[in-house]
């Protein structure tokens, strides 16, 4: 017995949605289709109950409502949101380009020039963001996107504050990012100000931008922790003096003296080449949707229903595929790091599975198999957490198989590794149609 390829597509509305671009605990985001206008999307789905449980509808509502007026270019835009009987729909911008991060993660720092032409884009952005009233508080390049032209668009504000949530003293209370990236006060827990907590972020960004790695890397938390609250860091050689002045004003471990965006705006080394773009803005939003997803009325309610998708030979499918290759996670044109990848096998469903744990036991990772979806889990912790990866095997004819792999947790740098090792192990289970590229390459 095998798992098949899906007999339908999902439909919610006027979208089809496709592939999973990213998971979290309580989300999903599904890369998505209007079947009237072929235009690309990005859908965010959310438990509907998870909502109701938590007591966080008017929260929900006011988060959503408020982003909704965000219409800044590098920022990325909602649209409308949705709702059935179990989920909740927030339709984005699709943004096509991957992350910043993986720009570095193949290529290295970026050149002085590039860094702040970034670092220009991204401090307009969070500043525009927090006259608005919304602060981040998970600001890293892996939350910074690009498009097609290269242009940087601020995502994920799952973790932001609203304005309405600080409590009465001014400041917000809840410790979350990335511990790499936080200001000292946020790992205080004694209150800070997402101004300034987020002004720091940008700063430890630059300075990845531009060096390679981070300012503060330590293995213990605690150690982590002492450099961050004392700015314990040093900068590379090639950092100009302008570069060097401005970051230590960011990175300042007391808020109160920390630089604002009014001067960094001011700022000599900021200033150079700088555009700031121009866009409309426009308050007159309409929130109806977002009213309409939490009433009771069924009227309101959109339904899932399934399509016969496009019906596509076996053999076109595995054209699109060229072995089990590390060149299969560089996009062609762009040489954007992907964090999924797919090869083709004539082996029998049942040794695709055993050949994948075997493949994944030696490297410390636990397998967790159901039915024919295997989760694999490092045991040991990384940069992000455990690395865990994501396989599915499905059948797309008698005797050949399609296999998906997919990070779903962790570091990509450190899923790239593994993936080199990791794939050296498949070889004789890989079904190589003419012209693959053998081996993992870098």
């Amino acid at each position: 017995m095998t798992t098949k390829i899906p007999a339908s597509r999902t439909r919610v509305g006027k979208y089809e949605l496709g592939r999973t671009l990213g998971e979290g605990s309580f989300a999903k985001v599904k890369f998505a289709k209007n079947v009237d206008t072929g235009e690309a999307f990005a859908i965010k789905i959310i438990d509907r109950e998870e909502i109701l449980r938590h007591k966080m509808v008017e929260q929900f509502k006011r988060e959503i409502s408020t982003m909704k007026l965000i219409k800044h270019p590098n920022v990325i835009k909602i649209y409308e949101v949705m709702a059935s009987k179990r989920k909740i729909y927030i339709v984005l911008e699709f943004i096509d380009g991957g992350e910043l991060f993986d720009k570095i993660a193949k290529f290295g720092r970026l050149n002085e020039d590039e860094a702040r032409k970034y670092f220009q884009q991204l401090i307009h952005a969070v500043d525009y963001c927090h006259s608005r009233g919304v602060f981040h508080r998970d600001l890293k390049p892996e939350n910074l996107l690009l498009d097609t032209y290269g242009y940087l668009k601020v995502s994920d504000f799952g973790l932001s504050a609203f304005a309405p949530q600080v409590r009465g003293d001014g400041l917000l209370h809840t410790a979350c990012g990335t511990p790499n990236y936080v200001a000292p006060e946020v790992l205080k827990d004694k209150g800070y100000d997402g101004t300034t907590s987020d002004i720091w972020s940008c700063g430890v960004i630059l300075y990845v931008l531009m060096a390679g790695y981070l300012p503060f890397d330590e293995p213990n938390l605690m150690g982590l922790y002492k450099k961050i609250c004392n700015a314990d860091f040093t900068f590379p050689p090639w950092f100009s003096s302008g570069a060097k002045k401005l970051i230590k004003r960011i990175l300042d471990p007391n808020p109160l003296t920390r630089i604002t965006f009014s001067e960094i705006f001011e700022d000599a080394w900021f200033k150079k080449g700088y555009k700031p773009p121009h866009f409309e803005q426009d308050d007159d939003v309409n929130n109806d949707d977002v009213d309409a997803a939490f009433n009771d009325s069924k009227e309101n309610l959109i339904s899932e229903r399934k399509e016969k998708p496009v019906s596509m030979n076996a053999f076109e499918l595995i054209s699109k595929t060229q072995g089990f290759s590390l060149e299969n996670l560089f996009g062609k044109q762009s040489g954007i790091v992907k964090r999924e990848t797919s090869f083709a096998s004539h082996s029998p469903a049942n040794e695709i599975m055993s050949k994948i744990e075997e493949a994944a036991k030696p490297l410390g990772f636990n397998v967790d198999k159901r039915n024919y979806k295997m989760k694999l889990k490092g045991d040991k912790s990384g940069r992000k957490g455990q690395l865990s990866v994501s396989t599915e095997v499905f059948e797309v004819a008698p005797s050949l198989h399609m296999v998906e792999l997919r990070k779903v947790g962790g570091d990509t740098l450190e899923f790239h590794k593994f993936y080199k090792t990791f794939s050296s192990g498949l070889k004789d289970i890989v079904w190589k149609s003419e012209g693959t590229i053998e081996g993992p390459k870098l």
